[in-house]
């Protein structure tokens, strides 16, 4: 499950929605009727443009070349009350944890958790009332109605937070990207510099008895990312939906591993402190670098009460306990 380019987190759309209809200023007429009251319907409203969750989608790939959505314009009232007919709404299915926001002020307008649930995005205009509305004892033919109130028009953004059992936290290097290309099937780009992940990679790592279990790679969160340094804020969001998190720190840190873990855990405080009330396992990677003795010591130093392992992807070390350690957590 490659997510490369299809993983689409972010699409930016511009909005309209349909304009409402005008009311009718129809005065009835019939062959016995020469000059009947006004009877003119209401004009239909706009359609408007709605986002509604879909728990089969995984990401906003099927929006990100539908730059425009347009609603369709409400209908005209007509004789004998007739209303006009609504404008067609234009609904856009998105995954859950979808974000909507205004794209000028970055406010955010709503989030889309359940599926089914529906939200207005752009609302429609309102028709405009019928000229029968307005008839009273002083006027009884009124022959003028309400024109139908304009559509509006607003660029958006939509953002996916992603939803996984576990997501990855290191910094660049940590070794993430290879981690999930050994445990599960997809193919992060991997190569040895920092910020290779531009995207968050989503893999499925397959466990005992068929069961499965999703991963997340964060790109690298470095120091400073909570100020919105480097790509900060953009991906420090997709670790909120994680329910367990992953810390890993490569055994050639030139920190010790207590020093890189302090660092990484300021990090999400300062960007959100409920982060830190997540379950937390720690993985020491590139450990085929470090003989029996180093690994010892290196076991003495560890944080105290956090469930950890000593892995190598590449040597495909350890990564049975690790999946056991992450299965428990996840699970609890």
């Amino acid at each position: 499950m490659s997510q490369g380019s299809n993983f689409v987190d972010y699409v930016k759309i511009c909005c309209r929605s349909g304009k409402g209809g005008a009311g009718s200023s129809h005065l009835h007429r019939d062959k016995h009727t020469a000059k009947g009251g006004p009877d003119g319907g209401d004009g239909g409203r706009g359609g408007h443009v709605i986002v509604k969750g879909n728990s089969q989608l995984w990401t906003l790939l099927h929006l990100k070349y539908r730059k425009h959505i347009i609603a369709g314009d409400g209908e005209g009232g007509g004789s004998a009350l007739r209303s006009g007919k609504t404008g067609r709404d234009e609904i856009l299915e998105v995954p859950l944890g979808t974000i909507a926001k205004d794209a000028e002020t970055g406010e955010v307008i709503f989030e889309i958790t359940k599926d089914g649930e529906t939200k207005i995005l752009t609302p429609g205009g309102r028709g405009g009332l019928g000229n029968w509305h307005f008839k009273s004892s002083t006027q009884q033919t009124p022959r003028f109605a309400q024109p139908g109130e304009a559509g509006q028009e607003h660029w958006n953004i939509l953002e996916l937070k992603l939803l996984a059992d576990v997501g990855l936290v290191g910094f660049p290097n940590a070794g993430k990207s290879t981690l999930l290309s050994v445990v599960s099937a997809a193919k992060p780009e991997i190569a040895d510099y920092a910020f290779t992940t531009i995207v968050p990679n989503l893999g499925i790592v397959a466990y005992r008895n068929n069961k499965s279990f999703v991963m997340a790679d964060i790109p690298g969160i470095i120091e400073g990312a909570s100020k919105g340094k480097g790509l900060g804020f953009r991906f420090l969001r997709h670790i909120e939906r994680n329910s367990v998190l992953l810390f890993m720190i490569p055994a050639d840190t030139n920190r010790s591993i207590k020093q890189e873990y302090d660092i990484l855990l300021n990090e999400l405080q300062e960007y959100n402190p409920e982060l830190v009330h997540k379950p937390r396992v720690l993985a020491i990677t590139k450990s085929d670098l470090l003989d029996d003795e180093l690994q010892q010591e290196m076991k003495a130093e560890l944080p105290a009460g956090l469930p950890a392992a000593f892995i190598s992807s590449v040597a495909q070390q350890g990564l049975d306990a690790l999946k056991d350690l992450l299965w428990t957590e996840v699970n609890k």
